[in-house]
């Protein structure tokens, strides 16, 4: 703790680093794969090589990636565009499976009463699908935040990673406390970044906040009737 209090503005200089690299692949990955996954959620076929696909680039080594894909692209292995790219490839292979799940999750009786009402398909998507898919598509954007942020430390092997530095330059001068400081550093920022997410959700999903109070609404009538009906 007292390296974190001590080096504090390089530090933070390293968070906001760690969170470029580890959230601008996340966005990029929503815009892939949620259309992607609105295209392979009515395909059976085209689920099963979508999860295939998706798991094979999920086991490639990120560390090879790094080193790879600027031949690939044409861009230099320490450049920010290479590791966005790269782990906008790991954050689509796990959000890609993701969506349709999400999508199977809204209740069937939803989608009938928002063709009933005269809903065309692309507004009982964007309408209904969507939202109602929201709380289970944030469970894996969750997942997803914590492993990229994992991933950016890893990257510090081969010379970025923003908080991995600290792991790097601590083990290069035996320094134990730089070491301590950066683990502690990201499991924070993974904790508040899931946090952040947990909020966001809830935000954007307001009806399942109430539910549950009317549902006690509900068993609190039931017994009010039945007490009722007893007297």
């Amino acid at each position: 703790m007292n390296y974190l209090l001590d080096h504090f503005d390089k530090v933070w200089g390293l968070v906001g680093e760690h969170l470029k690299l580890a959230l601008i692949p996340i966005v990029v990955a929503l815009v892939i794969a949620i259309p992607l996954g609105l295209a392979v959620h009515r395909s059976a076929t085209a689920r099963r090589v979508t999860v295939i696909v998706g798991s094979i680039l999920f086991t490639v080594p990120s560390i090879a990636l790094f080193i790879v894909l600027p031949s690939l692209i044409d861009t230099r292995i320490l450049s920010d565009l290479n590791v966005i790219i790269a782990l906008a490839v790991y954050a689509t292979a796990l959000l890609v499976r993701s969506v349709p799940e999400a999508l199977d999750a809204v209740p069937a009786a939803s989608l009938d009463a928002a063709t009933a009402i005269g809903y065309k398909p692309w507004e009982r998507v964007v309408k209904v699908q969507l939202p109602l898919a929201i709380p289970v598509l944030v469970a894996s954007i969750r997942v997803v935040s914590v492993t990229n942020i994992s991933l950016v430390s890893v990257g510090s092997v081969i010379g970025f990673g923003g908080l991995g530095k600290l792991f790097t330059e601590g083990y290069s001068r035996n320094y134990t406390d730089e070491i301590i400081a950066g683990i502690i550093a990201t499991v924070v920022l993974a904790l508040v970044i899931d946090v952040v997410l947990v909020v966001l959700g809830r935000l954007a999903t307001p009806w399942t906040r109430s539910a549950p109070q009317s549902r006690w609404f509900r068993r609190r009538e039931q017994r009010l009737v039945a007490q009722g009906a007893g007297a």
